[in-house]
């Protein structure tokens, strides 16, 4: 089994790396929106788009031409990765899978990518790392890096440098270990497993919110671009990294325990996107209960069940693992002992009681449940190839004695 693994590490830099990096990582962003603006035009003439050779040679000309001889600065093939990430992007955008590309904003998302790996040099022994026009960067060495190198990314993120190293190695086929086991994803528990267990959350920026809130105050206060502001906007940033660094760090811890412990696990395919929309409306049909509904979206947003799916999903692979993924309606509403489905069997958040045969859980409980009797079923058809029988509970209609 062949298996694909990024290992990040924070840069340990001098001035003069840090200035040089800002100048790599300005240099794509700047052939990037120029090759944007290109690309804009010529679809306003209805003209086809450029594909990456052709622009490849016009970043020939960009560097030796008289009004941009600065790009000779940078080194080229980061500056190549920009064209092909702009050319990724316009294939999802026709492909219906991403909007329009957009211009690319100096001081957000800096990073720039060098994918030949004979240019770079890996010393795990003396924690450092040789990039091309950068020469030998100090990191710190958390963990060891596994695998032949692929490619480099040096990225920028809340006031520090990241070096994002991609290895390539084989592995053997992992066995998986345990039992299947439904998961129902929530606020008050994080996730409740079908076992009855559940894991509390962590409410990350719940947490910091408070301490936020102040220190975006105070930046607003100041005028912008002083150095004052610069000092506030990094205190903002700072906060936004350890919020940002708790939540990763309890969804790995979560995502791994469960990995390593299950052999198949059923999750609810949420569309977090609209479970999280604003219920504010326009001034011709205004919402309801808008606040409750802003105080509920913070929330959601702050769990990270979509992040939670994505880690399950390739930790799952790796371990020999699978994980399914089954429609949520009507999961907490159906009695799991014998399939009646009721919106009076919910008749609390957290209490379920079945009114046809009395079966008595927390609600999460047996939408976990649930979760896990659907992933079975979904599992058993993609095995045998047959038709995906009808969703918990949609099978027999409500009856009330």
């Amino acid at each position: 089994m062949r298996r694909f693994q990024a290992f990040k590490f924070e840069l340990r830099l001098t001035g003069d790396l840090s200035r040089d990096m800002r100048r790599f990582a300005g240099a794509c962003r700047f052939v990037f929106n120029k090759a944007l603006t290109l690309q804009m035009e010529r679809f306003a003439k209805g003209e086809k788009k450029m594909g990456y050779a052709d622009l490849c040679k016009l970043l020939t000309q960009w560097r030796n031409g008289k009004e941009t001889p600065w790009l000779k600065n940078a080194p080229v093939h980061p500056l190549q990765q920009a064209l092909r990430d702009l050319e990724c992007a316009y294939t999802n955008f026709f492909a219906k899978r991403a909007a329009f590309p957009h211009f690319k904003k100096k001081g957000k998302g800096e990073n720039f990518r060098y994918p030949d790996p004979k240019q770079i040099k890996l010393d795990q022994k003396n924690s450092r790392i040789f990039l091309p026009k950068l020469g030998w960067i100090r990191y710190r060495n958390s963990r060891a890096v596994l695998g032949k190198v692929k490619n480099v990314t040096v990225s920028h993120s809340f006031g520090k440098w990241f070096v994002s190293i991609q290895t390539e190695r084989d592995i053997e086929q992992q066995t998986p270990d345990g039992e299947a086991v439904g998961i129902d994803m929530g606020i008050v528990r994080f996730a409740t497993l079908s076992d009855g267990s559940h894991i509390e959350p962590l409410h990350s920026f719940k947490r910091h919110e408070d301490t936020l809130r102040k220190a975006q105050q105070a930046m607003s206060r100041k005028n912008k671009f002083s150095n004052n502001w610069k000092r506030a906007k990094l205190r903002v940033q700072q906060i936004h990294a350890r919020i940002r660094n708790g939540r990763r760090d309890f969804l790995h811890k979560a995502s791994t325990k469960i990995s390593n412990n299950h052999a198949m696990v059923c999750v609810e395919d949420l569309k977090v996107r609209n479970m999280s929309r604003s219920a504010a409306g326009n001034s011709t049909d205004p919402g309801t209960n808008v606040r409750a509904k802003s105080g509920l979206n913070k929330s959601i947003l702050d769990q990270g069940w979509f992040e939670f799916r994505r880690q399950l999903d390739y930790k799952l692979a790796w371990n020999g693992g699978h994980l399914i993924a089954v429609p949520p309606r009507n999961t907490s509403r159906t009695c799991p002992r014998c399939s009646h489905l009721s919106l009076n069997n919910r008749r609390t958040q957290a209490r379920f009681l079945c009114i046809w045969c009395g079966f008595e859980e927390n609600a999460d409980v047996v939408g976990a449940m649930n979760v896990l009797r659907a992933g079975h079923a979904r599992f058993a058809c993609e095995v045998s190839g047959a038709v995906m029988p009808p969703a918990a509970g949609t099978h027999r209609s409500e009856q009330i004695a």
